[in-house]
């Protein structure tokens, strides 16, 4: 089987460069290239002089639709507005595509939705391998206990992050609401300030802390009357996301138009 042409918009910012140094040097794949957007002093340079090695004979391009014909699958990490242009040229040209990105309002989220019933898509807050496997243990813990157990989350991030709660707070919230079988849009307390009143039964509460160049800290606190179990996630490097996403980008070549997430790509769906 021929390798796995993998591009990356996006090409030059942190997680950008992480992946293409991942792709490089995966076995079974190959960069097929990168976009910036118009205007970067990137665009039209060698991506191998982004990694500070030996030319790929490849350019920097500000065209993501020539990426998308390129590639076999494209990754995404950018930002929502660009996400969901680079949604729909995947649905239009049948190139698979792999989304990182956070801070997805309802309306985007449903219009990504939409894109994946032409083309694969693996959507995943996080892709790390830890955080999903902490999701599914979330899940089944909420399930096991009685609303008795208040539920707080609480993550970290640089202070470089534009969103907040982080997706993966968000999808640690998701996973605890479903085990308890409730929405968490009903649930969910993100921002307590002032006189608050005493917590309320069945909460699922939010902490965000910004600082530093903390990659992403995750804890999920089941608390009641004499005990407090707490599960924790901590990323020390990005290539956890970036070898998560490469993973993913191999596995969806070739897969049925869908939605789908890293608890498909790992199994564990």
């Amino acid at each position: 089987m021929s390798d796995t042409k993998i591009g990356v918009v996006g090409c030059g910012g942190r997680m950008g460069r992480m992946l293409l140094k991942v792709i490089a040097g995966r076995e079974g794949c190959t960069v097929a290239g990168g976009t910036e957007q118009a205007g970067s002093d990137l665009v039209g340079r060698d991506l191998g002089a982004l990694l500070e090695g030996a030319a790929l004979g490849v350019t920097v391009v500000d065209d993501p639709a020539a990426l998308f014909n390129a590639a076999h699958v494209v990754i995404d990490f950018t930002a929502p507005a660009a996400t969901l242009l680079h949604a729909g040229i995947a649905a239009e040209s049948g190139t698979p595509l792999v989304i990182g990105t956070t801070g997805f309002e309802t309306a985007q989220q449903e219009a990504i939705h939409d894109a994946a019933k032409n083309v694969g898509i693996v959507h995943a807050a996080n892709m790390s391998l830890g955080v999903n496997l902490l999701l599914s243990l979330v899940e089944q813990v909420a399930g096991a206990l009685s609303p008795d157990y208040d539920i707080e989350i609480v993550e970290m991030h640089h202070r470089h992050k534009v969103d907040a709660p982080s997706g993966t707070a968000l999808a640690l919230g998701h996973a605890a609401a479903a085990g308890r079988g409730v929405d968490l849009e009903d649930a969910a307390q993100r921002v307590r300030d002032g006189i608050t009143g005493p917590r309320r039964r069945g909460d699922i509460g939010f902490a965000t802390l910004r600082g530093g160049d903390v990659v992403g800290d995750h804890s999920v606190v089941f608390a009641a009357e004499g005990e407090r179990i707490e599960m924790t996630h901590k990323a020390s490097s990005r290539d956890v996301f970036a070898q998560g996403a490469v993973t993913a980008a191999q596995w969806v070549q070739g897969k049925a138009p869908g939605y789908y997430t890293m608890k498909d790509v790992l199994g564990l769906a």
